[in-house]
């Protein structure tokens, strides 16, 4: 009995950190993976999506329903920021780093002297189980459920459907996409606020699990980023995959070590695989499938 309480904490710590590295990334991973651009006000659209998600939820708003008006309200904040900042910094990446940086500050400032040091969050739903003599939130189970689901509908996105294949061609060769026609500024605008979207979901799916503060969205953007490079360039083949092996990674030394233990073992590995793969887990992958 112990043995298998045991496997299932450990099984349960894994299907936890994987949810949130996939959840957190996808939008770093939209529009750092595949637009180029380092968005540092990543954990700020998090932060708005949690924000809009608890006001709305406790306004009476079923709860999935503000989930989905948090992801919108970052949505329509990403595509408003391409609009007026970004599509002036493409292809100049140290601008758009203090550009977003600086949208960050503003952001978090902003909220703080606006809605105050902290905001009334909203409790987790569907309770716990109990297996042995520990607990466990079934929520979590529901984030990973919901990670896996996110990962299936990017790919279907980006590979099964005409907006996909525009948007990796406008990605990939610009100048070729609006020789035959595409209008390359919506199809970045509409591509920069699908990331801030997801990132915005992101910040719903775990409002309920968090203390709603300005700077929330920090608890995110480290390991965002440490699985976007560790995925490499194409996030549909390399994230899966680095999320998975940087969950493990986490998941045994928070049981062995603590938690501690288990952020050192993110950095690490992303050391690892930076200095014997530059291009990540997804330039591995190809080189195996040639």
């Amino acid at each position: 009995m112990e043995f298998f309480v045991a496997t299932f904490s450990m099984i349960y710590q894994f299907g936890d950190a994987f949810a949130f590295l996939v959840i957190s990334c996808a939008g770093l991973a939209v529009i750092f993976g595949m637009m180029g651009v380092i968005n540092l006000a990543h954990g700020e659209f998090i932060m708005c999506g949690a924000y809009v998600t608890a006001a709305t939820a406790r306004a009476g708003v079923p709860l999935p329903l503000a989930m989905l008006c948090g992801a919108l309200a970052a949505a329509i904040l990403g595509m408003v920021l391409e609009r007026t900042i970004m599509r002036h910094l493409y292809h100049r990446p140290l601008d758009s780093i203090i550009a977003t940086w600086g949208v960050s500050l503003i952001a978090t400032q902003g909220v703080l002297i606006l809605l105050g040091p902290t905001m009334q969050g909203i409790g987790t739903p569907l309770g716990g189980m109990a297996v042995g003599d520990r607990s466990y939130s079934i929520y979590r189970l529901v984030l990973f459920a919901a990670a896996i689901g996110l990962l299936a509908s990017l790919y279907v996105l980006f590979y099964r459907t005409r907006f996909g294949v525009i948007a990796r061609a406008t990605i990939q060769k610009p100048a070729m996409a609006k020789a035959l026609g595409v209008d390359t500024r919506r199809v970045y605008g509409l591509t920069f606020g699908l990331g801030a979207g997801l990132a915005g979901l992101a910040g719903g799916l775990y409002a309920p699990t968090m203390t709603m503060v300005p700077t929330m969205g920090a608890t995110f953007i480290v390991e965002s980023f440490v699985t976007v490079v560790v995925g490499g360039a194409d996030i549909f083949v390399g994230a899966a995959p680095a999320a998975a092996i940087l969950a493990l990674i986490k998941a045994a030394l928070t049981a062995w070590y603590g938690q501690l233990f288990g952020q050192i073992g993110l950095l690490i590995a992303v050391i690892v695989v930076i200095r014997i793969m530059p291009g990540g887990l997804s330039a591995l992958v190809k080189r195996w499938q040639k």
